[in-house]
């Protein structure tokens, strides 16, 4: 299907390793392909495998925009209209055939493709682009075609590509048994000029979704700047939508075309910023024109040096985006599409110093989003939690099991993570399982068609102009946006094909989609908090509306996207609906209890009647007589929270575990841990009820109870509470310091000692003291210092202290402690 050299657009640098790439996969079944942008990977490889292989070529982009456009750009190069010999499927759009060899699809749909049919007969190649991007989709896409590969087709040809690929990590994971072959393309990039134009005045760093107007503000100037100075068409690349609307309207009356191109724009307005125009142009544009596609007539990039990233609040089920610096390797790719078509120039709105303190790459996906929907197809493949699964990275364990935690409350998994009728029926709705579950649960409470409008308005990207969305809902259904509206139509009509029609009762707007959001996240649902100014979540978390909200005042609220700068406390409200306490019970559902509850609060054990939905305490009066072994738990932990202080710590207790401490540092086990976690753990409390049945515990009978029973027999010995001296005296040991017990004795009590006692398996160590009780010498090593030590400290106290007996060999002296009578004159 590739057409012949000399064909316009076809003469790309890819060409020249297509015949060692063929070679490649006919030999291994799998390679990896590292080509620049701009060599031809995207639209030469497809056609190329579809001239020599029978079946389909299934070729997975990681954004709709980018399938599109790569399905267009190879059907112009066959001189057919799309949906011929290539087409191209992503959500809510398909143009293919029966005659259809090359099909460009996004990897969310390869993964439902994989996940309905394995086997995928009539595919002779599945190519993976841009896996340097690391989305959940494409990890989830390589290890279920690695997985077929090795137990179904192992006929089928899998071919990754990328720009900058770790070729090494992938031709390692694709490889059966040894990497697979690695073929490079050597790109043909232009010169591309850098030029360093940071800020004049002082710009603060993106802080969660906020992004400096300072900087927009430069960005605009920037891209003035480089209009006047260079030639051909600006690409801009900003963060998301809301920045490119700024820098829009900042560019207003520009002598150029200014053009979006982001994801929440109608598929028509994306291809026109893709096509080059009659004037100039300005491309203002997110992410996703970073690798894949090509925007003509670009030969200036001015780069704002920023990302939009996911990242999930684990503590609190928060998820969101987040603004963050790029990495190098994003901004190097961002930088080459200036020098596609001739010498360009990229503008970088950083100093050079900074650069160079810039992240290598970006961080995987899979590291930190959320995992719900990744772990549910996890488990609908039979891999739960990835195992025997081949992925670039291992999904986090915390991340895993909160993931698996919410699918179990969804009943989408089992106690053992596989997956559930109902959690296949979840994914195969093909949006976030939270949202699936609130489409099939909520369609009989509100009808199929405004369960599907109110999850199609939360599952697509659509521009959210206001935090109420019932306002969005209505502003949807009006049809102001048409651009927004016909997506947002595409997205019911497909959502309502998942759920079977029925006849609910006719209830308000509001109390539906109330009802749907809750559904989807129950733990979100909120009271407005006395003080009338923030809400509680279900969760445990607090809420805070933005200023001139049309939601104020609202007593519950069921939140649909929420999220929480770092640094705050309180995460913001960024949609939500009102709704009455019912809707929110309702909506809620196992989350909603009433019953005793016993707990240490106010620093005692009190107990209750409490009615709650999650964390939200609903009603609560006193109950009598709790559970012993609920009143127990709360002391324990009470104990826990307040620390040993609530113990009754004697001067027997303490010394008992300093001493214990001591037999622990210089023996280890089986001698206990005395340290605050291991008392916390092991001391005995289970027959307390109140804090002040703590304050009674024999804390030295507790402690002797933590000695096993065949060394408490030999605790004096081992690490006794004082030692005799050679003169009789009994001397108690300073465990202080547990890893050096210490005797504090004068030196002539010890003459006779030729070494010292063991204490905790090491010898003591011995604090000499003079006549007058100083510190005079330090050991552990009695008898080197009869040999080294005590030669000098003997000569100053014979002078200091006559009347002392100082024999020259004291380790076979008799010990004293007095010194010699004074003689009468």
């Amino acid at each position: 299907m590739l057409p012949p050299p000399g064909t316009p657009g076809t003469d790309l640098p890819v060409r020249a390793v297509l015949p060692e790439l063929a070679d490649a996969l006919a030999a291994r079944g799998s390679a990896v392909l590292v080509a620049p942008p701009g060599t031809g990977k995207t639209t030469l490889v497809p056609l190329a495998l579809a001239g020599s292989l029978p079946g389909r070529i299934v070729v997975a982009e990681p954004r709709r925009v980018a399938a599109r456009a790569a399905a267009r750009r190879m059907a112009a190069l066959l001189g057919e209209p799309v949906g011929n010999r290539v087409g191209y499927s992503v959500r809510g759009d398909s143009r293919r055939s029966a005659g259809t060899r090359v099909e460009v699809v996004t990897t969310g749909l390869l993964v439902r493709r994989l996940q309905a049919d394995p086997e995928q007969a009539g595919v002779s190649a599945v190519v993976l682009d841009e896996c340097h991007e690391r989305h959940l989709d494409t990890d989830l896409a390589l290890g279920f075609a690695l997985d077929v590969r090795g137990t179904l087709r192992p006929d089928l040809q899998l071919l990754t590509m990328s720009a900058t690929a770790q070729a090494g990590r992938l031709a390692q994971l694709i490889g059966d048994g040894e990497p697979a072959p690695v073929v490079a393309a050597a790109g043909t990039l232009h010169q591309v000029d850098v030029v360093w134009a940071p800020p004049t005045g002082p710009v603060d760093p993106p802080h969660g979704l906020r992004v400096d107007p300072r900087l927009l503000a430069h960005v605009a100037a920037t891209v003035r700047r480089a209009l006047a100075e260079r030639t051909g068409d600006v690409l801009v690349f900003l963060p998301g939508a809301g920045e490119i609307g700024t820098v829009a309207q900042q560019l207003s009356g520009l002598d150029a075309d200014v053009l979006p191109l982001h994801g929440r724009l109608p598929p028509a307005a994306q291809d026109a910023a893709l096509q080059a125009g009659p004037r100039r142009r300005v491309v203002l544009a997110s992410a996703l024109a970073e690798s894949s596609l090509t925007v003509p007539g670009v030969r200036v990039v001015v780069d704002a040096g920023l990302a939009r990233v996911p990242r999930a609040d684990l503590a609190r089920g928060l998820g969101s985006l987040v603004t963050v610096r790029a990495s190098r390797a994003a901004v190097t790719q961002r930088a080459g599409r200036a020098g596609r078509e001739g010498p360009g120039a990229v503008y970088r709105c950083w100093t050079s110093a900074e650069h160079d303190r810039l992240p290598a790459h970006d961080e995987p996906e899979v590291a930190v989003s959320d995992l719900t929907a990744f772990t549910l197809e996890l488990a609908c493949w039979g891999a739960p939690g990835g195992a025997g699964l081949a992925l670039l990275d291992p999904p986090p364990p915390a991340a895993l099991l909160v993931a698996g935690q919410a699918l179990r409350t969804l009943g989408a998994v089992d106690d053992a993570g596989r997956a559930t009728a109902r959690g296949r029926a979840l994914t195969a709705v093909g949006v976030h399982p939270r949202l699936a579950r609130a489409l099939l649960d909520g369609a009989p409470l509100v009808g199929r068609r405004r369960a599907a409008e109110v999850v199609a308005l939360l599952s697509a990207d659509l521009p959210i102009r206001s935090d109420d969305l019932l306002a969005t809902w209505r502003e949807l259904r009006s049809g102001a946006d048409r651009g927004a509206t016909a997506r947002w139509k595409d997205e019911v009509t497909r959502l309502e094909r998942s759920v079977d029609d029925v006849a609910p009762p006719r209830i308000p707007d509001d109390t539906a989609a109330g009802l749907v959001v809750g559904l989807a996240h129950p733990e979100r649902l909120a009271r407005r908090r006395p003080d009338g100014g923030t809400y509680l979540m279900a969760a445990g978390t607090g809420a805070e509306l933005p200023p001139g909200t049309a939601l104020s005042g609202a007593p519950w609220l069921a939140v649909a996207v929420a999220d929480r700068s770092p640094g705050r406390r309180d995460a913001r409200v960024r949609s939500a609906v009102a709704v009455d306490e019912a809707t929110a019970l309702e909506a809620g559902g196992p989350l909603h209890t009433d019953g005793d509850e016993v707990a240490w609060r106010d620093g005692d054990v009190r107990s209750a009647r409490v009615e709650r939905l999650g964390a939200i305490v609903l009603a609560e009066r006193p109950a009598r007589d709790p559970d012993p072994s609920a009143a127990a738990a709360a002391v324990a932990e009470g104990l826990r929270r307040e620390g040993l202080g609530l113990l009754t710590w004697t001067p027997a207790a303490t010394r008992l575990r300093a001493r214990l401490a001591a037999a622990h540092a210089g023996l280890g086990e089986p001698w206990p841990a005395v340290d605050d976690e291991a008392l916390l753990a092991g001391i005995d409390v289970s027959g307390a009820r109140r804090r002040a049945d703590l304050a009674r515990i024999d804390l030295v009978a507790a402690l002797r109870a933590l000695v096993p029973w065949q060394l408490s027999g030999d605790l004096d010995a081992v690490v006794p509470d004082a030692v005799t001296v050679p003169t009789g005296s009994r001397i108690r040991i300073d465990y202080t310091d547990p890893t050096v017990p210490t005797l504090a004795v004068r030196v002539q009590e010890v003459f006779g000692w030729a070494t010292a006692p063991l204490v905790a398996g090491r010898p003591l160590r011995l604090e000499l003291l003079s006549p007058a009780r100083r510190v005079v010498a330090t050991t552990a090593d009695l008898a080197g210092f009869w040999v080294t030590g005590y030669p000098a400290v003997r000569s100053e106290l014979r002078g200091r202290y006559p009347r002392h007996p100082w024999p020259e060999d004291p380790a076979a002296a008799p010990a004293t402690k007095r010194a010699a009578p004074r003689s009468r004159s």
